[in-house]
């Protein structure tokens, strides 16, 4: 059974469809979701003006899968959303980040694992603590220990939306 976590975000259009969207899409690829975190409202990263992202973690699996399948699934899920590429850091109407499968560590260029900057990011790693309280990022050392870590502006930059999405 490969098992992986799974960020989504989107600050362009119907934010909480283009989610749930996200979710249709991996679900009719044949992945299991396990678990969907709540939904939180975060400020964007990288200095381009834009709105604020609705961001969620999922946790799905597929006994079939290997790392490079869940990345095809992300990016199905953001192309059938109408992703592009233009801006690095830019406004997305779906973003959908590997953050781990089962696990794995690869410096693979395609597809880094862990994700490379999930450990910094509050607005990863406080929805994945909910649908994970035990989590641990591979190499980094736990979720709850990376998030206390990381500055009070940053944590208290993930608030809790009322959007919601199913499991």
């Amino acid at each position: 059974m490969s098992r992986a976590v799974l960020s989504l975000g989107s600050n362009v259009g119907d934010r909480a469809a283009n989610l749930r969207g996200a979710l249709a899409t991996l679900r009719a690829a044949g992945a299991r979701v396990v678990a969907v975190s709540p939904v939180y409202a975060t400020a964007p990263w990288g200095g381009v003006e834009q709105d604020d992202f609705l961001n969620a973690v999922v946790v799905v699996e597929d006994p079939a899968s290997r790392p490079r399948d869940w990345l095809t699934r992300a990016r199905a899920a953001e192309s059938r959303a109408g992703r592009t590429r233009d801006v690095r850091w830019g406004p997305r109407t779906l973003d959908v980040d590997v953050l781990d499968v089962d696990g794995t560590i690869s410096a693979d260029p395609e597809l880094t694992l862990p994700h490379p900057r999930a450990h910094e990011r509050a607005f990863v790693l406080v929805p994945w603590l909910d649908v994970e309280p035990d989590a641990a990022v591979a190499g980094r050392g736990p979720v709850r220990d990376l998030l206390a870590a990381l500055p009070a502006s940053e944590r208290d930059g993930v608030r809790r939306d009322a959007t919601e999405l199913s499991g």
